[in-house]
Formats: C-alpha cells, sequence, structure tokens
C-alpha cells in the first residue's frame, strides 16, 4: 500500500510524491528540502489520516497562527493531500495512466 505522501510548493502549486514506508517518506522529504525551487511541506499518512509538518514548516505555521487557524491550516493540508491522493487515483484505469484533467487548489 503506497499509504505516505510527502507534500511540498513547487511555483506555488502543491504536488506529493507517494510513499510506501515512513521511512522512505522521510528520505523524499529530506531530499526535497535541498532541492531548488521546491518548499517541503510535510508526510501525510492515509491510513490515519494525519499530517507530519516539516519541522521548519511547523515552525512558521504555529508560531504566527493562533489556535482556531492552526486547526484550519491542518484541515487545509489534510485536504490537499487527500485530493493530490484523489486525483492521481482517478488517473489510473486498468493500470494504464491516463490523461490528467486541470487540478488545482486555492
Amino acid at each position: 500500500m503506497n499509504r505516505f505522501s510527502v507534500l511540498y510548493l513547487l511555483k506555488e502549486r502543491h504536488q506529493h510524491i507517494i510513499c510506501q514506508t515512513i521511512s522512505e517518506a522521510r528520505s523524499v522529504l529530506q531530499t526535497i528540502s535541498t532541492s531548488k525551487g521546491r518548499i517541503p511541506i510535510g508526510i501525510y499518512d492515509a491510513k490515519t489520516e494525519l499530517f507530519e509538518w516539516e519541522p521548519g514548516q511547523q515552525h512558521h505555521h504555529y508560531t504566527e497562527a493562533g489556535i482556531n487557524e492552526q486547526g484550519n491550516v491542518d484541515e487545509q493540508i489534510i485536504t490537499i493531500s487527500q485530493a493530490l491522493r484523489r486525483r492521481d487515483a482517478s488517473w489510473q484505469v486498468k493500470g494504464s495512466l491516463q490523461r490528467p484533467s486541470i487540478f488545482c487548489l486555492t
């Protein structure tokens, strides 16, 4: 099962990379941290529906936000992660990759 999604920003758009294990996801997140143009956000666990923030992003979001805003940001990032996973799942039909549809989250 491809349980984990590593979420990041590229050209101001949310992207993700699906991984099978948490150790693989953490390794990918570390690689993204050093990639030019990509901003790491964190790791989404599809089984537990929890999100683990990349340490720099967590500090940024939580030190500048009130308690209600923190909850809203968490909900938004989980919704984005789930939408990306659904989008990718809908592209695959009988094992072949189909043409992607236009997809945007604001």
